[in-house]
């Protein structure tokens, strides 16, 4: 009977063993959420494809004579440069006089009748886009029309716009405003003035001008 009762205890015995090590695994964090938790979240400025969009224009220029590339198209491939964006040209349908005065005067009448210019093509991929820098020279203390025949054409919605414009010394000249109602369900951040002849003639400073306003962007 003695040796009965002696074989049952260390049977029971076993068994507690065996039960206690297989709780103690257990309250260990389980292999598969261990897993989980070290995998990588990409970060949304990751995956957010940028575009720089811009119009500009070549030809004679005032106070720096005739140009081949245009001041906004200057700053514009600088920017992409930098960031590693995408870029498109708007380019109008019919294109814009080579001389200074005769494209001035046409845009005044296109500023005055508020017409919206063909564009040559339309862009096919924006919907891929979650920031867009739009480029361009300040017409009149405001956006060329041909400008907005673009942003009226296409669907900003939910995208964040980033201006950016060449003037002779008016500024942004309220161009942010305009944008925005162009485009009424997107974010416009504010934008970078840029003197046209400082962009042309003098590029280290426009440089720096672009590096320190894409510092405060977070670029």
């Amino acid at each position: 009977m003695k040796k009965f009762l002696l074989i049952l205890f260390l049977a029971t015995c076993s068994l507690f063993l065996i039960t206690g090590c297989g709780g103690q695994s257990q309250d260990k964090t389980p292999a598969e959420p261990e897993k989980k938790s070290v995998e990588k979240t990409p970060t949304s400025s990751a995956d957010k494809k940028i575009l720089v969009v811009y119009f500009s224009r070549t030809g004679e220029e005032y106070s720096i004579g005739k140009i081949t590339k245009g001041n906004t198209a200057i700053v514009a491939d600088y920017i992409a440069q930098k960031i590693g964006a995408d870029t498109f040209e708007i380019k109008a349908a019919t294109p814009y006089p080579d001389e200074y005065e005769a494209c001035t005067e046409l845009a005044k009448q296109e500023l005055e009748s508020n017409v919206r210019p063909a564009i040559e093509k339309n862009i096919d991929n924006l919907a891929q886009y979650d920031t867009i820098f739009i480029g361009y020279p300040i017409w009149w203390g405001a956006v060329p029309r041909v400008l907005l025949t673009f942003l009226e054409a296409n669907d900003f919605s939910g995208k964040t716009i980033i201006p950016f414009c060449t003037h002779g010394g008016s500024g942004l000249a309220g161009t942010e405003r305009e944008i925005a109602d162009a485009c009424p369900n997107s974010k416009v951040l504010s934008g970078l003035a840029i003197v046209g002849k400082t962009a042309q003639n003098d590029f280290p400073a426009a440089q720096k001008d672009v590096d320190d306003w894409l510092k405060t962007l977070g670029y």
